[in-house]
């Protein structure tokens, strides 16, 4: 993020929501430029941006969730583009997983009945290019090709302040999940236009703040939904979402058992790192310097200073920053089907996650 705002006047503000794996002890010294809100309690998404849009100065608001990578150039890009759109409301950006994967929730319709029901039944998945079937995530909008859409995820929403002044920020009557879309919502019917912006692409790593595919998050999930609903739309419309989301739960809790049942628990099909063979990208001197900490995960390691001709027996790869600038990561991300970790200059650990259902896995080293 700082690198990002290398070429633009920005305050970068950060708020933790009590965590309790040591960041408060980890940042103290760190990033002397960030101003952090320390919070004794998880207060949600909702609440804990709020508090920060009230010490921001900017005029322009990016509310930016922690487990992302943005590349060099994407504010630059993105304050561009917002500055040649009239009535512009909310900007979001194309959206990678751990593993180079494009996002579909990078651009999003407004949860209607039947997209809500094209989406729980599973038709959004059977049909992903449906401009009927698969209106959820705009599938029918090619993900490299900018457009104006409905619905931005929190993961990256960049506004005016004046924007937010007129409509309001994040209701806090969301915990957590679809405050995104009441936002973005609020902000169309508004009269603002929001938009999908696909000439910069970031890294977001899903999992960060619940674990996915889990019943405790699928009722977490269509909850923040069903709030939606009940907030906007008629009663009958709500009516109908309550019942379609018990059953969905109901059918998630039986799948989730017969899951559980059979699934394998050999240690063998583990993932091992250390068995990987490693391909760290980066200068010779800070090779040096970070190898004793890589071996405690890899221990076939190999030093380029690029990614020219990687060899077949290679299924992990280490690029390390500023060897690799932070776009050319998202770019090599995109074009190799590999396992990728990314080490950031100055920092003593490395980040990734092999595919969008795994959190960014954090190895200090």
């Amino acid at each position: 993020m700082t690198k990002a705002c290398k070429n633009i006047e920005a305050e970068i503000l950060v708020a933790d929501n009590n965590s309790s794996d040591g960041s408060k002890e980890f940042f103290k010294d760190r990033f002397a430029g960030v101003k952090f809100t320390w919070l004794k309690e998880n207060i949600g998404f909702a609440k804990a941006n709020n508090i920060l849009l009230q010490q921001a100065s900017g005029e322009k608001i990016l509310f930016l969730n922690p487990d992302t990578i943005l590349p060099e150039d994407c504010l630059e890009k993105c304050l561009q583009f917002f500055s040649a759109q009239k009535d512009l409301g909310v900007l979001g950006v194309r959206m990678i997983d751990g593993s180079g994967k494009y996002l579909p929730e990078s651009k999003r319709g407004f949860p209607s009945v039947f997209t809500s029901f094209c989406k729980m039944s599973g038709l959004t998945r059977l049909f992903p290019h449906s401009k009927l079937l698969a209106n959820y995530y705009l599938g029918h909008l090619p993900e490299n090709k900018t457009n104006e859409v409905d619905v931005l995820a929190g993961a990256f929403m960049m506004t005016d302040k004046k924007v937010l002044d007129a409509v309001g920020s994040f209701d806090e009557s969301f915990f957590m999940y679809a405050e995104d879309i009441d936002l973005s919502y609020r902000i169309q019917k508004a009269g603002y236009k929001n938009y999908y912006f696909a000439n910069s692409t970031i890294i977001h790593f899903k999992g960060e703040s619940t674990q996915k595919e889990t019943l405790q998050y699928f009722r977490v999930f269509y909850g923040a939904m069903l709030l939606f609903v009940k907030k906007h739309y008629c009663k009958a419309v709500q009516i109908f979402f309550t019942l379609l989301i018990s059953v969905a739960i109901v059918v998630k809790s039986v799948l989730g058992g017969i899951k559980k049942l059979f699934k394998k628990t050999n240690e063998a099909l583990e993932k091992k790192y250390t068995a990987n063979k490693t391909l760290v990208v980066s200068g010779a001197d800070d090779f040096q310097n970070i190898q004793p900490g890589l071996q405690q995960y890899f221990s076939q390691l190999e030093r380029a200073d690029g990614l020219n001709n990687i060899a077949p027996t290679i299924t992990t790869v280490i690029l390390c920053e500023p060897t690799v600038s932070f776009k050319d990561v998202i770019t090599l991300m995109q074009q190799q089907q590999l396992e990728f970790f990314i080490h950031a200059a100055g920092t003593k650990s490395i980040v990734g996650s092999s595919d969008k259902k795994s959190s960014g896995d954090g190895m200090p080293l």
